[in-house]
C-alpha cells in the first residue's frame, strides 16, 4: 500500500478527492437540492474516504468507491427527511393584490449553486450541454419528487452515464432492480411539468439580447419594457418566501407595488445552476450613494423569452457562495452582459 498522510490515506486518495470534488460535488446537489447540503456530503464523503482507505482492496475504482460512499451519505440525509421544493410545488399562485408574504424556514427551499462548483470542465460539447441540463433548477426541483435510490438511480443512469450493472453494485442490488427503478422515475419525471429552458455558458448573441434589454430595463425600473421581455405566463418567485406569482399583470403590479424598493437597482451578472443570473443591489436604505445587496436573480429563458424569474433574497447566503461584491459604491460601472460569458 502507498506511504500514508497524516490523515492516515494515500497520496492516491488524496489526488482522487481532488479530482472528482467538483463531479461529487454535482452528483450531491443533484440528489439533495443543496448547495450547501452538497458541499457537506462531499466533506463527509472524504472523511468516511479517509477513515476507511485501508480496508479499500481495489475491486472497483476509486472513483465508483467515492462514489459508492456519497450515495450512502446523501441516503442517510434523504432518509432523515431532507427534501427541497420551489414556492410552485408548495403553493397555488397568488395574485398581486392579495399576495401574502409567508417565510419558510431554509431547510424547505431548493437552493442554487455556482456552475464551477458542479459542473467539470469537458471538451465534449455534447457532455457539457447534458451536464448543464441536469443542474437546471426545474430539473433538480423534479428528481427531489423522486424517492431516494430511484433517485440515485436516475442521476447515474441518466445523466452520469453509469451501466446499470455498475449502479446495480454500487446500491447492492440487481440489474433487474436497477432497471424497474430508471422505468419509474423517466415516468414520475415525465409526469412533473418542467418548462424548457436554455443553458448560460457560453452565451449565444440572441441570449446576449435578450439579458442585455433585461439589465436595461430592469436597472431603469421601465416596468412596461421589463415585462415585454417575459413570457405570457412567466413565474415570479422569491424564496424564502412561499409567495409566487404568474402572467404580466401581475409580476408588473409586483414591480410597481410591493416591490417598488427595487426601483434604483443595480445588476451584476453571473451564472447559477447552467443559467444566466444576476446580483441584484438596492439602494442603500440610509440616503448615502451606493447599493447594498438585495436577491440573487437566476433566470431561466426558453425561446427567446424568459419563463422564470426566480429571486433568491437569503444574500448573507448567496452572495460570498457566488463571489459577488459585499456592496457597491459610487466607482461602480454598469456591467454588460457579453457573448461568450
Amino acid at each position: 500500500m502507498a506511504e500514508t498522510t497524516d490523515r492516515g490515506a494515500s497520496p492516491e486518495l488524496d489526488e482522487a478527492l481532488d479530482r472528482y470534488r467538483v463531479e461529487l460535488t454535482g452528483y450531491c446537489y443533484r440528489m439533495l437540492g443543496s448547495a450547501f447540503d452538497a458541499e457537506d456530503a462531499v466533506q463527509d464523503t472524504y472523511i468516511r474516504a479517509w477513515r476507511s482507505f485501508d480496508k479499500f482492496e481495489g475491486r472497483s475504482s476509486l472513483r465508483s468507491w467515492l462514489y459508492r460512499i456519497a450515495t450512502n451519505v446523501c441516503l442517510d440525509l434523504l432518509n432523515a427527511g431532507n427534501k427541497r421544493a420551489r414556492p410552485m410545488d408548495l403553493t397555488a399562485p397568488q395574485h398581486q393584490a392579495s399576495a401574502i408574504l409567508n417565510e419558510r424556514p431554509e431547510v424547505t427551499w431548493l437552493e442554487p449553486i455556482p456552475d464551477g462548483r458542479v459542473l467539470p470542465q469537458t471538451a465534449d460539447p455534447a457532455e457539457m450541454a447534458l451536464a448543464r441540463e441536469s443542474v437546471r433548477l426545474a430539473f433538480v426541483a423534479a428528481l427531489q419528487h423522486l424517492p431516494a435510490k430511484q433517485r440515485a438511480v436516475l442521476i447515474l443512469r441518466e445523466v452520469l452515464a453509469w451501466k446499470a450493472d455498475e449502479v446495480a453494485t454500487l446500491l447492492d442490488t440487481t440489474v433487474a432492480s436497477v432497471n424497474s427503478a430508471l422505468q419509474r422515475a423517466r415516468a414520475t419525471l415525465s409526469a412533473t411539468r418542467m418548462r424548457e429552458s436554455q443553458s448560460a455558458d457560453p452565451l449565444d448573441a440572441e441570449q446576449v439580447k435578450l439579458l442585455g434589454q433585461y439589465l436595461a430595463a430592469f436597472e431603469a425600473y421601465d416596468i412596461s419594457r421589463l415585462t415585454s421581455l417575459l413570457h405570457e405566463d412567466a413565474v415570479l418567485s422569491m424564496p424564502p418566501f412561499d409567495l409566487w406569482l404568474q402572467g404580466h399583470e401581475d409580476i408588473a403590479a409586483w414591480h410597481l407595488n410591493q416591490g417598488i424598493g427595487c426601483k434604483g437597482s443595480r445588476l451584476v451578472p453571473t451564472t447559477a445552476n447552467g443559467m444566466p443570473a444576476f446580483g441584484q443591489y438596492r439602494p442603500r436604505e440610509d440616503g448615502q450613494p451606493g447599493w447594498t445587496p438585495w436577491a440573487l436573480q437566476v433566470l431561466e429563458v426558453s425561446d427567446g423569452k424568459i419563463v422564470g424569474l426566480n429571486a433568491f433574497l437569503d444574500t448573507p447566503r448567496w452572495f460570498p457562495l457566488f463571489g459577488l461584491p459585499e456592496q457597491l459604491d459610487e466607482s461602480y460601472e454598469p456591467y454588460e452582459v457579453q457573448q461568450g460569458a
